[in-house]
């Protein structure tokens, strides 16, 4: 048995699509789940709750974290705390693996390219969040309490990827015939993980015995990849002229009234006015595998 905690959001169901490769029990866990493959357990559990998440995790061999909670800081620094703890002693109490999947706010701002190496140094609220949940399952990784590892991944892009910001001022908006937007410097280095090399990634590592105990850079292009450069493609493809709107930091307030991901994005913008680039070199030579081209993976975007 393995399972999805957080299983509805777009990194769990392109995970549910890949488990049964690897086992012949998928069990999907969120507070109302929808089943992707014919044969998924469902479970309704809210991970909020210890009790809950102890019980959604029981028999499992493998559970992978990989919910979302609302993009606002209050409640990431409320809830986040809480539903690692809850994750963590679920797994130790029924000697369950833990996968975490994750994101790089807490390495913050990077001079160079982002590594599993790559020391925590969170400027940002989110980011010290994430730096605290990381660092809090690490230490229990040392402590030789729990097997678990972390897999992080760069900002989204993918098919049904709606929560990421390509989606609402790129992808949506060439939909609807509309130039695309994009915020910050344009012409900085802005890598984006195709979610299902994110999901891949996860899947495979699980899997992986030896992988655990460690940190891990999903599978990532390392294309040289700009929002400029991301836009023109995406235009292409879609058979558009090239256009783009760049938002300067006043015009958020504004767009946030109908993008939601950007209200909570001033304090992020940093990873959108110098480069970000990461490094997914080390998944890629123990995997075997290379990541998706950005020229793929935008066209199936467009597409789905």
């Amino acid at each position: 048995m393995q399972t999805i905690l957080g299983a509805n959001g777009v990194i769990g169901r392109e995970l549910a699509r890949r488990l049964p490769a690897y086992t012949d029990r998928v069990r999907l866990v969120s507070r109302s789940p929808r089943r992707v493959n014919g044969a998924d357990e469902l479970v309704s559990a809210d991970l909020l709750d210890a009790s809950a998440t102890a019980d959604a995790v029981k028999g499992s061999a493998v559970a992978y974290l990989v919910a979302g909670l609302k993009y606002d800081t209050r409640v990431w620094q409320d809830q986040w705390p809480r539903v690692m703890r809850h994750a963590i002693d679920a797994c130790a109490r029924h000697d369950c693996a833990l996968v975490f999947f994750d994101n790089v706010y807490a390495y913050g701002k990077v001079d160079g390219a982002m590594t599993e190496r790559t020391p925590y140094n969170p400027c940002s609220r989110k980011g010290e969040v994430r730096a605290r949940i990381a660092t809090m399952l690490l230490d229990e990784v040392a402590k030789g309490s729990l097997k678990a590892m972390i897999v992080r991944a760069a900002d989204f892009y993918g098919p049904g990827a709606t929560l990421s910001l390509t989606h609402s001022t790129v992808t949506e908006r060439l939909k609807a015939g509309k130039t695309p937007q994009w915020i910050g410097d344009a012409r900085a280095f802005h890598s984006f993980t195709y979610t299902p090399d994110a999901a891949d990634s996860v899947a495979r590592l699980g899997n992986r015995p030896e992988a655990y105990g460690q940190v891990w850079h999903a599978l990532t292009s390392r294309e040289p990849m700009s929002g400029e450069q991301y836009v023109r493609l995406a235009c292409e493809i879609a058979g558009r002229p090239y256009r783009l709107q760049v938002a300067p930091r006043w015009m958020l307030s504004l767009m946030g009234l109908v993008m939601p991901v950007l209200r909570e994005n001033a304090e992020m913008m940093y990873q959108f006015e110098t480069d970000y680039r990461f490094d997914s070199t080390k998944a890629e030579q123990a995997l075997g595998l290379a990541p998706t081209m950005y020229r793929d993976g935008i066209a199936a975007t467009l597409k789905g």
